[in-house]
């Protein structure tokens, strides 16, 4: 589809991929890119519409729907990691947590805006997903979990949507440098990277996205020796 005079939203948009995911929107020529934050007072960003979207609120994202009739773009971008171990005791709110914002928002926000997107030709839907969605990891396994449901929702929502024209787009990738990896030993790709190799895939019709060498390798073994799935995580 063509991004040059879109109407996008962005979710999660006030820093790391979701800021990168605007700045690229913007630079492809966007007409107006709706950032959705938490805190519209913390968008300092120029060129930005802040939109109040809290993607766990169901009143915030109705609200956004209305707010944006003529959007063509939508990219859940918003996601969070701070789940549980895999064992031992403690409390597993932090899982609950993740399948809220990671899973349920983004599920809550597609559906918002289907009708939407449909009402303006179709446009397309892109869902920030991860490397995570199909590799097993002990060490954060309740991410891994949600990241796995989004990337079923994800295909769901591209059988849903097929027939009105709309573009749903998977986006995997490895660690990312951003504020959620500072503590992450090994190379990380550029937020910038990722939206470029999106936006890039959009503007092609493609509705999966491989970003790095890891993601490329992951997806390779989902048909192939199940060493990098279920070996060391």
């Amino acid at each position: 589809m063509e991004i040059a005079g879109s109407v996008a939203v962005v979710t999660g948009a006030n820093r790391g991929i979701g800021l990168a995911f605007c700045r690229a929107l913007l630079d492809r020529g966007a007409a107006r890119v709706y950032a959705g934050v938490r805190r519209p007072e913390d968008l300092t960003e120029p060129g930005l519409e802040p939109l109040l979207l809290d993607v766990t609120d169901h009143d915030q994202v109705a609200s956004a729907a209305r707010t944006v009739p003529d959007a063509t773009v939508v990219i859940n971008n918003a996601g969070i990691q701070g789940g549980p171990p895999l064992l031992g005791d403690g409390s597993l709110d932090g899982a609950r947590r993740e399948l809220e914002v990671n899973y349920l928002g983004t599920w809550a926000v597609s559906r918002a805006f289907a009708p939407v997107l449909a009402a303006n030709g179709g446009g397309a839907l892109v869902n920030m997903l991860s490397v995570a969605s199909w590799r097993a990891n002990s060490r954060f396994p309740s991410y891994a979990a949600s990241k796995s449901a989004q990337w079923s929702l994800t295909n769901a929502l591209r059988l849903a949507l097929r027939d009105q024209g709309t573009l749903v787009v998977g986006v995997h990738v490895g660690y990312v440098d951003t504020d959620a990896t500072t503590e992450v030993p090994g190379p990380k790709t550029d937020p910038a990277e990722v939206a470029a190799r999106t936006m890039d895939a959009v503007a092609r019709d493609e509705p999966e996205v491989l970003v790095d060498e890891t993601a490329r390798k992951v997806r390779e073994a989902l048909s192939g020796p199940l060493d990098l799935l279920y070996g060391t995580a």
